[in-house]
């Protein structure tokens, strides 16, 4: 009975415990897109940079690529998506606090490809006490958002360009 006990206890404070597997989330705008259309596909520009994203995270045993339902996002995360063998999963821009607990949730690295007025957003939920960054301007494609996730449930952002890499 008492090691019955003891078990119980064990698997209760092992549910309750804020542990998590250490894992990366590289967050990024889409890439450069088309000036014309609702729902544009990428420039030329778009398309190298999409296939750079790719190369950087070449090595970085991405397991889960996460993208809005538009094209410009779909196509600058498909590269990475391809090389690492994995689907791309659809989630709602609207709905940060669903994405930040699937990605907290899920194992491995994971790329998220989103919009000026969401990368900034769905970062700062990593950030704890540190300083929150804003909205990229509608230029501003060249930032790459490194979230490290810590097994003790602690996080950082360090936000990088694609020139770092």
């Amino acid at each position: 009975m008492k090691y019955i006990l003891l078990f119980l206890v064990a698997s209760l404070f092992a549910a309750c415990s804020t542990s998590q597997e250490p894992k990366t989330i590289y967050i990024v705008r889409h890439a450069e897109k088309q000036l014309t259309g609702n729902d544009p596909e990428l420039s030329v520009a778009g398309n190298a940079r999409a296939v750079k994203l790719s190369q950087i995270l070449a090595d970085k045993d991405i397991k889960h690529v996460y993208s809005t339902d538009y094209k410009r996002t779909r196509l600058t995360a498909a590269a990475t998506a391809s090389a690492a063998g994995v689907e791309i999963e659809s989630y709602d821009p609207r709905n940060h606090d669903e994405l930040v607990e699937k990605l907290k949730e899920t194992d491995g690295n994971a790329l998220v490809v989103g919009h000026s007025n969401t990368v900034g957003q769905v970062a700062n939920y990593f950030v704890g006490e540190g300083e929150k960054y804003a909205d990229l301007s509608d230029s501003e494609y060249n930032f790459i958002y490194v979230v490290t996730l810590n097994e003790d449930g602690t996080s950082s952002v360090n936000r990088q360009t694609y020139k770092e890499f």
